[in-house]
């Protein structure tokens, strides 16, 4: 095998396979990317058995083949290689790589040792552009469970198709995160859960371009996103997801209108004052066109008031910090709603259209504070 990259184009298609493979395995193999040089295409590919990723990189084949190499030292050799043509050369597992006066030789692996990619029938399928999809993730993805939690599904998020709408939805057990945007084309039914480290992923390499479109593929245990020159494989978690339905009440006593950016900045100064052991509420006073916002940590005291519009009656409850403040970062309206029934029922932030619903659960405070 031989072939030709620019760097730019090489190192960009290296960072982009680099997202599937594992920075250790039981299979040494995983750890490595393989390079395949046929058909007028040069593909790298990484597969950590959970996620792999194939993206073809622009640039000229000399000679046909295939070969594995340590992701790791390939990736940091492409990176500290002159900005120029990189000449990639490798016979029986000896891989030469040069670039203008550098010479590396390294030992590469057997392609046919690295597990292949799984393969899906394009039968079920949807197409979205590729800076909504981002967009949308963006906008859940963080209420996302971590991996040890106890229950395996709250590690993704459902991704469901009814007709022309896709909804995405995150729960972590202390709030939830709901997006829904209307596609093209009616595409039946779908409704699958997605690892929150796919969707991390995939947000990355998705472009910021309007136009650009991914066509996602579906079936029993594996979801495929394919956009111009990356294919992106994920098993997909099992399980039934939670019937979030229920939780979204529409009922409340207190609607309250605020700026975003005024109430983003006042959470931002608040939690100036919290240590990251800190698990003090952020108390928020509602009455009349005024709400007021309180922080009493270790460090000292914090209260601002915004001038907001409010519907029904006062309230003051309280919430984790951190958890309003990702939610009103996710939101790009300039004008929020929040929907308020009583200090033990969670508030939802939601527009008239509900494209996006936050729900986020109160916690306990002490009022005298």
């Amino acid at each position: 095998m031989k072939l030709i990259c620019s760097k730019t184009d090489l190192l960009n298609g290296v960072n982009i396979v680099l997202k599937a493979v594992p920075a250790k395995s039981t299979l040494d193999i995983l750890e490595c990317i393989v390079i395949r040089a046929y058909d007028n295409k040069i593909k790298l590919i990484g597969n950590d058995m959970a996620l792999g990723i194939e993206t073809v990189v622009a640039g000229e084949i000399v000679d046909e083949g295939t070969v594995a190499i340590n992701a790791k030292i390939f990736s940091d050799i492409v990176r500290k290689l002159p900005d120029n043509e990189i000449a990639i050369i490798a016979e029986d597992n000896n891989i030469k790589i040069k670039c203008e006066k550098v010479n590396f030789n390294i030992t590469g692996r057997d392609a046919a040792d690295f597990p292949a990619l799984p393969q899906i029938e394009k039968n079920n399928s949807a197409r979205i552009s590729q800076l909504i999809l981002r967009d949308i993730i963006r906008q859940t993805v963080f209420s996302i469970g971590s991996e040890n939690e106890s229950s395996k599904i709250m590690s993704g998020e459902l991704l469901e198709i009814k007709g022309k709408n896709l909804r995405l939805v995150a729960l972590d057990g202390h709030r939830i995160a709901v997006r829904n945007v209307e596609l093209k084309d009616d595409y039946g039914n779908q409704s699958v859960i997605v690892p929150g480290k796919t969707l991390t992923e995939i947000m990355k390499i998705l472009s910021g371009e309007l136009e650009d479109e991914v066509n996602i593929y579906f079936s029993t245990n594996n979801i495929m996103f394919e956009m111009k020159d990356t294919i992106v494989l994920s098993r997909l978690i099992e399980g039934r997801y939670y019937m979030v339905d229920q939780m979204l009440s529409g009922d409340y006593e207190t609607r309250v209108t605020v700026n975003n950016r005024e109430f983003v900045g006042c959470i931002d100064r608040a939690m100036l004052l919290l240590k990251e052991s800190d698990k003090k509420p952020l108390v928020i006073g509602v009455k009349d066109d005024e709400m007021e916002v309180k922080m009493n940590t270790q460090m000292g005291r914090f209260d601002e008031k915004l001038s907001i519009e409010k519907t029904g009656d006062d309230i003051l409850i309280a919430f984790n910090p951190k958890f309003m403040l990702d939610a009103m970062r996710a939101i790009d309206d300039e004008d929020i709603d929040i929907y308020m029934m009583n200090v033990k029922s969670p508030c939802i932030i939601k527009d008239k259209e509900e494209s996006y619903m936050y729900l986020i659960l109160p916690v306990n405070f002490n009022p005298a504070e």
